[in-house]
């Protein structure tokens, strides 16, 4: 079983319990480096807005658990989408998207979707569905405000991010596979 799985990073306590207080709750979180072939873009994790969302990327990246995986849903001018772990097969491409979910309840906020907002994916349906997977909007986009978690931000490389966008076909699946390698970085 791979670290980053339901089982390892232990389901039941990120999906109810508040990260831990003391000495550590102090240290700001570490940023984030997702390197692909196209370039690197840094993010800028928010703690105070999404804590338990925060802490499973963090456990996730540490873990390798995005490395190899690639951005599977690419919708131009509007979102990229990553961090699904069966997307390291690409014999499992009819599957992309599927996999990471069930993790996280929910964490709204009154966040505006803005450009280089992070958040995280989940199952359609279910608000407290979230995992691994998140997305990165390319444009202001209103309309997900309160409906999904923001947990970050784009704080370097968005043009790099456009980049991929544009890799992106009219059906929102990529044209050409676009592997990441994320690592975090200490501010």
């Amino acid at each position: 079983m791979a670290p980053w799985t339901l089982a390892a990073l232990g389901a039941a306590a990120l999906l109810s319990t508040p990260p831990a207080g003391g000495d550590e709750a102090e240290k700001p979180p570490p940023d984030v480096v997702v390197e692909t072939d196209v370039g690197s873009f840094v993010l800028h994790l928010l703690p105070d807005a999404a804590p338990r969302h925060v802490r499973n990327f963090i456990e996730t990246a540490s873990a390798g658990g995005y490395d190899g995986t690639v951005f599977h849903r690419i919708v131009p001018g509007q979102m990229i989408q990553g961090g699904d772990p069966l997307s390291r097969d690409p014999s499992q491409v009819a599957e992309y998207g599927r996999g990471g979910f069930g993790l996280l309840r929910a964490e709204p906020s009154k966040k505006t979707f803005a450009r280089g907002v992070v958040a995280a994916a989940r199952c359609p349906t279910d608000p407290d569905s979230a995992g691994s997977q998140f997305f990165v909007v390319l444009t202001e986009q209103p309309a997900l405000r309160g409906h999904y978690t923001i947990f970050g931000e784009v704080t370097s490389g968005m043009d790099v991010v456009d980049a991929i966008g544009e890799a992106g076909g009219d059906d929102g699946k990529p044209r050409r596979r676009v592997e990441m390698t994320v690592r975090l970085r200490d501010r």
